[in-house]
């Protein structure tokens, strides 16, 4: 593909479109392979598949391989999932969740979401789904952001508390953060504070220059 071989010298842009949940939303070419960008941050691919992976890769690939049934909250491109079933060969079922249709469309059409058989993909808030599921998860991923920015309800008590309970036992929670100001480093410190002897929390900083990655494991 000419677009592909191009991409390496300059990014090729191959389809854009406005969002109201997400602004703009392009995907591109760049560096031999298609990512998916909102106007000041990349959304999947690219630099945030590298990010999951590594937070994957902390988990552990092979005890991953062994979950039942994983939630992703903030699905994008869905590099994540691509990361769980390419190269994990995660075969449980995933249940992703995404609140832009016109992500969901983007990530079907150009890195093919819908060809995926053990995932289940849904349009729908995050908050509002968690309260609503009846399933407990092994993994749960969060990866929510609108452009460069993390929605409040992530770090309140709440929505930690339901997430913590959605968590099977040995389960893992893989939380990923962006920290551009000294406000986002104090909110990320005050997040940790909040679990007890009962998690097993790390933290990971400076990965990929501005995002943070939190890894919880629920250990009773």
């Amino acid at each position: 593909m000419i677009a592909k071989f191009f991409s390496y010298f300059l990014p090729i842009n191959v389809y854009k479109k406005n969002s109201a949940v997400s602004k703009t939303l392009e995907v591109t070419w760049n560096n031999g392979q298609l990512v998916l960008d909102s106007k000041n941050t990349n959304y999947s691919y690219g630099s945030l598949q590298r990010i999951l992976r590594k937070g994957l890769k902390y988990i552990g690939f092979e005890r991953i391989r062994k979950f039942n049934n994983v939630l992703i909250l903030g699905v994008a491109g869905g590099s994540v999932i691509k990361t769980l079933v390419d190269e994990i060969k995660f075969k449980g079922k995933i249940t992703g969740v995404e609140i832009d249709k016109e992500v969901v469309e983007i990530a079907n059409k150009y890195f093919g979401l819908n060809q995926i058989n053990n995932l289940e993909l849904i349009v729908d808030d995050a908050f509002e789904y968690v309260l609503k599921t009846k399933e407990k998860y092994d993994l749960i991923v969060i990866d929510i952001f609108q452009d460069t920015t993390m929605p409040n309800f992530l770090f309140e008590d709440f929505f930690i508390n339901r997430i913590n309970f959605l968590l099977n036992v040995e389960g893992f929670i893989l939380f990923n953060t962006m920290v551009i100001s000294e406000k986002d480093r104090i909110r990320n410190i005050d997040y940790k504070k909040k679990f007890g002897g009962n998690y097993s929390l790390r933290m990971y900083p400076k990965v990929e220059e501005h995002n943070e990655l939190f890894t919880i494991k629920k250990l009773n």
